[in-house]
């Protein structure tokens, strides 16, 4: 896998700060990775991903994006153009007076010819659902669809890596599933997504997690390695997923089930497996009437 973003040692301390806000990190993203970071408030989550387009540069260590560093200014527009960020509140990205207007932003500073600018624009807005809204202002748009606007405004971009910083966290369910199953599908068609979220149920749609506490990478793994360690997660103030955590009281209780176990069409199959075995192992100790027994 060809490793699009390398983070070597990297620190950061804000200037106002007495502790670094990062700690001695080290981290390679492949390309194409779908990777979530989890961790408690104030953890370093968003202060790390912000090195990863140059909007923060390095106390020490070394941010390379495609083997740019972020440290050369002459870098910065490529770098940008390769990872771009969707914020948690996407009207702090909002440039244009319409819709079409905003996606254009972007490319049109790369000095796109216009035609190519056009093409971009529509084959943005088609992906993310939001054709034929291309003369709307921004404002009038709900929260899940100035999301997906920011998400076009960056796909017009044509990125490799798109960080998200929670942001489904003001969505209504409608919302939210809408931008969830955005995530997936350009995951699908190759982009890397880099997902900041507090929801474990979001972080359990990824292939590779992370976990942050005190400005430190403290653990890397896949969904079932992390998100199965349901003391520990508690223990850093996360909360499991729902249905992680009730597999994990079962076999808690003595039951043989399986605890890197994410959805619920997932727990229903184990925990009817068990009631299977339960039944058998039942029906095995009942005395039959050709043993000898009334």
């Amino acid at each position: 896998m060809n490793n699009i973003i390398r983070v070597q040692n990297l620190t950061f301390a804000y200037e106002s700060a007495q502790a670094p806000a990062l700690k001695g990190i080290n981290l390679l993203i492949g390309e194409g990775e779908y990777i979530a970071i989890i961790g408690p408030n104030g953890c370093g989550k968003t202060t790390l991903t912000r090195h990863f387009n140059a909007l923060l540069l390095p106390s020490a260590g070394e941010v390379q994006v495609d083997n740019l560093s972020t440290r050369n200014p002459k870098n910065l527009l490529e770098i940008r153009r390769r990872v771009g960020m969707v914020f948690q509140n996407p009207d702090n990205q909002i440039v244009g007076m319409s819709v079409e207007e905003d996606v254009a932003f972007g490319p049109g500073n790369l000095g796109l010819p216009t035609v190519e600018v056009r093409r971009r624009v529509d084959q943005a807005l088609e992906i993310v659902g939001l054709s034929g809204l291309q003369t709307r202002s921004p404002h009038t748009l709900s929260g899940g669809q100035k999301q997906l606007l920011a998400l076009a405004g960056l796909l017009a971009m044509d990125p490799k890596i798109i960080v998200l910083d929670e942001p489904t966290s003001s969505l209504d369910p409608t919302g939210k599933k809408t931008v969830l199953s955005l995530m997936q599908k350009l995951k699908c068609q190759g982009i890397g997504i880099i997902h900041i979220t507090h929801s474990m149920d979001e972080a359990a749609l990824a292939d590779r997690v992370l976990v942050m506490d005190g400005g430190e990478l403290i653990a890397d793994g896949s969904p079932g390695d992390i998100l199965s360690r349901v003391e520990w997660l508690k223990s850093l103030g996360l909360a499991p997923p729902h249905v992680t955590e009730l597999m994990w009281k079962l076999q808690q209780g003595g039951e043989d089930v399986g605890t890197k176990i994410f959805t619920i069409d997932a727990a229903v199959n184990e925990i009817a497996s068990l009631l299977t075995q339960l039944r058998t192992s039942t029906n095995s100790c009942i005395p039959r009437k050709a043993d000898g027994y009334v």
